[in-house]
């Protein structure tokens, strides 16, 4: 029934301010937060696990995602063989190594 019924307006109202400086400030702020609090750490912690990964050798000490520290005995492009214990060798994804440790901390291996 609205079609029905035509729109009433107020006579002499003021006109709104123009908001699209506003509104592209809004959006620009809010990209800007968006990189220094999101993007730019997911990158930085990004580089620095491709930098780890790279730099593997054999007899590193490393932690995996899963927990399970290990000494590395193979590499090749995309698996790490590690000694977990004697005689006990587990092979992972490269990309599931966490961290390096420092030389020594695993004594028993």
């Amino acid at each position: 029934m609205s079609f029905l019924i035509s729109p009433a307006y107020a006579e002499g109202a003021a006109v709104a301010p123009d908001s699209g400086m506003f509104n592209i400030l809004f959006l620009v702020g809010f990209g800007l937060i968006f990189y220094f609090f999101m993007w730019r750490p997911q990158a930085k912690r990004a580089k620095e696990h491709r930098e780890l990964v790279g730099g593997l050798s054999k007899g590193d000490e490393v932690l995996t995602a899963g927990g399970i520290l290990g000494k590395v005995v193979k590499l090749n492009d995309d698996y790490v063989v590690l000694e977990v214990s004697e005689g006990t060798e587990l092979t992972f994804q490269k990309n599931h190594v966490s961290a390096a440790l420092p030389k020594g901390t695993l004594k028993s291996i």
